[in-house]
């Protein structure tokens, strides 16, 4: 099928909207986090940490709660260079991507004070728990032991399968079950991987001047494969 087909694929998974961003698909293995960020502002500490493997989808979630909670969306580096004296004076939540490896300690420890003093809130977001992240300040780990760790797991068939379909209609593509089912058991299972090959088949097809097909999506594995 090519642009504009009226056909849709139907999966049933739920759609979560999410304000200022693409639609987030909600299954099992990221059932928990969403869980966890709809209970927002009720949490029982004043920090969330979401762990889970590259590409389950944290910095989606994470975009999804900065775009709710008005939170400030930042990297670990980024803290280095932050004004806390400033930022202290109209405080804001703080999403922090990508921790877990080298943390800016000190600032990171002043920030959570900050926020949790004003009652707002830090959601956190690594490869792996707080409790792995490797701390030296005592204070710090014994902030970061409080925050409740909830775990991502990567995509399975279903949402994966979910993912596809959205991501091949964000760009007016409507492809056949047959190209969703040749996909999904040869293609890694991650949001970056679906992003990747979607966005591929695309400008093959373009190129092409032909519809997505199970023979074009097999030449795109064969490219992804050949570039590794």
């Amino acid at each position: 099928m090519g642009r504009g087909d009226s056909r849709q694929l139907a999966f049933q998974l739920p759609h979560r909207p999410a304000t200022g961003a693409d639609d987030f698909l909600v299954a099992a293995p990221n059932a928990d986090a969403v869980a966890w960020l709809d209970r927002w502002p009720a949490w029982p500490a004043p920090g969330l940490a979401l762990h889970g493997p590259e590409g389950c989808g944290k910095t989606h979630l994470l975009r999804v709660w900065q775009a709710r909670s008005g939170a400030r969306l930042l990297r670990p580096a980024e803290l280095e260079v932050l004004d806390l004296t400033s930022f202290a004076a109209a405080p804001r939540a703080v999403a922090l991507d990508d921790c877990g490896g080298r943390l800016p300690e000190r600032p990171l420890l002043h920030l959570h004070n900050l926020l949790a003093a004003a009652g707002l809130h830090l959601l956190l977001a690594g490869r792996k728990p707080p409790a792995r992240w490797p701390v030296a300040l005592p204070d710090l780990r014994s902030r970061l032991g409080a925050v409740p760790a909830v775990a991502i797991a990567p995509p399975d068939e279903a949402l994966l399968a979910g993912i596809l379909v959205k991501l091949f209609a964000d760009r007016q593509l409507r492809v056949d079950g047959a190209v969703i089912d040749y996909l999904l058991p040869r293609m890694e299972r991650s949001f970056a991987a679906a992003e990747r090959l979607v966005a591929r088949l695309d400008a093959m097809a373009l190129q092409m001047r032909r519809s997505v097909t199970v023979a074009l999506a097999r030449a795109a594995l064969e490219l992804e494969g050949s570039e590794e």
